[in-house]
């Protein structure tokens, strides 16, 4: 899917809710364009149980959408989102379009389109 996208000329991002160790090695491994998560404070090589700047939340990631669709110089009517969780709500709700991903069920009822059986690739299918 993300090969796919690249290919058609789309940014991919990467914003989480969980902690940039992971979201980094993503970004990398996969190629994405940008990826946004919560910085875990490390002092002398050990976590301090403390995010450095502030939280990922919803309102983090609907302005991670605002944010790239301005950088870009488009409508945040132009970003495709997928979520499962009801964090990705916000972000949900300024895209045009609105993928639920094996999400919760109030994610599935508020997003526009829903995969629950397919892996990622599903997403192709509504661009074909």
């Amino acid at each position: 899917m993300l090969h796919a996208m690249k290919q058609a000329g789309l940014r991919t991002v990467l914003v989480s809710g969980g902690f940039t160790y992971f979201t980094e090695r993503l970004e990398h491994e996969l190629e994405l364009d940008v990826s946004h998560a919560n910085r875990l404070e490390v002092i002398d090589g050990k976590l301090t149980g403390r995010v450095l700047g502030n939280i990922v939340d919803a309102q983090a990631k609907k302005s991670t959408v605002i944010e790239q669709s301005a950088e870009l110089g488009v409508p945040t009517s132009a970003a495709i989102v997928i979520g499962d969780g009801a964090n990705d709500l916000a972000m949900m709700s300024v895209a045009g379009l609105s993928i639920a991903f094996r999400a919760k069920p109030v994610v599935q009822a508020k997003a526009k389109v829903a995969l629950n059986y397919s892996g990622l690739d599903g997403v192709l299918n509504l661009f074909q």
